[in-house]
């Protein structure tokens, strides 16, 4: 096959996808959707303003969950989202550490050279944790998704950076 045929046929095709997916979105079940993607992502942005980590790691475990069991379709996708359960695991597990100062104050000490921390905090399992799993929304984000999905993503990461940046929960995670 040409490359100029090849190429023409591929125009063509993704024209033809286009126009179904613009006609899609005209639908009325596109416009429910829309509709409730939307308050998704203000109930998403809710939460991350509320600076309760139990809330926004639960949240994360829950929508994870629903991918899983909802929108797993290869082996890869899979075992991604089966390590972020394990992730969101390890971060619920420190919870309990962030709120015991005392505790806190161990992990502080235990993580003190400064390769060990990020901007002045301890680089812990739960912090790497939370670093792979905004790695794992940057990459849906790269996917083919439409703006309000994106925007959903857009909202879970920046409750995410806050989380492991520390503003959340008084400084401590």
């Amino acid at each position: 096959m040409e490359s100029k045929t090849s190429f023409q046929i591929l125009n063509r095709l993704l024209t033809v996808e286009e126009g179904f997916v613009i006609e899609l979105e005209t639908t009325r079940v596109a416009e429910q959707l829309q509709e409730v993607r939307n308050k998704l992502l203000e109930h998403i942005r809710k939460v991350g303003r509320s600076g309760d980590l139990s809330l926004i790691v639960t949240t994360e475990l829950v929508i994870v969950e629903g991918d899983l069991s909802r929108c797993a379709n290869s082996q890869s996708m899979t075992n991604s989202l089966k390590t972020a359960i394990n992730e969101i695991a390890a971060i619920e597990r420190h919870i309990a550490i962030v709120d015991n100062q005392d505790k806190y104050r161990a992990v502080d000490q235990a993580y003190s050279l400064p390769k060990n921390r990020k901007s002045g905090l301890p680089l812990d399992e739960a912090r790497q944790a939370l670093a792979s799993h905004y790695a794992r929304l940057n990459n849906l984000d790269k996917s083919r998704l439409d703006d309000n999905e994106k925007k959903v993503i857009d909202a879970r990461k920046s409750a995410i950076v806050d989380l492991s940046q520390g503003k959340k929960h008084g400084n401590r995670w």
